[in-house]
């Protein structure tokens, strides 16, 4: 008799810290997701970008073999391809003094 009220001790016990683990978690994961929102929210009002899509951007960029290790190299000598479309203008160098001693 003893040995089963032992067990079933031991059983709810071990239910309890599994229910408080269970409440612990989730109400972590619930702490995270009002956080993201918040920032989410902060940057459509203000208009700048998340703070981790900016750390994880730079990340990229900067890393030298790209973000994911199975993708392919990048080449930063290349060009972008990028065409600026700009007004030309010719730029007159102002008269000298030419002063024979």
């Amino acid at each position: 008799m003893q040995n089963f009220i032992n067990r079933l001790l031991r059983f709810i016990i071990k239910l309890v810290l599994a229910a408080f683990g269970l409440v612990f978690a989730l109400s972590l994961l619930a702490a995270a997701l009002v956080v993201v929102v918040l920032s989410l929210l902060k940057s459509l009002i203000t208009g700048q970008k998340p703070a981790p899509a900016m750390v994880f951007g730079k990340f990229q960029k900067f890393s030298p073999g790209g973000m994911w290790p199975g993708a392919a190299k990048r080449d930063d000598n290349a060009s972008t391809g990028d065409v600026v479309d700009v007004e030309m203008r010719e730029i007159k160098e102002p008269q000298s003094d030419k002063r024979l001693p």
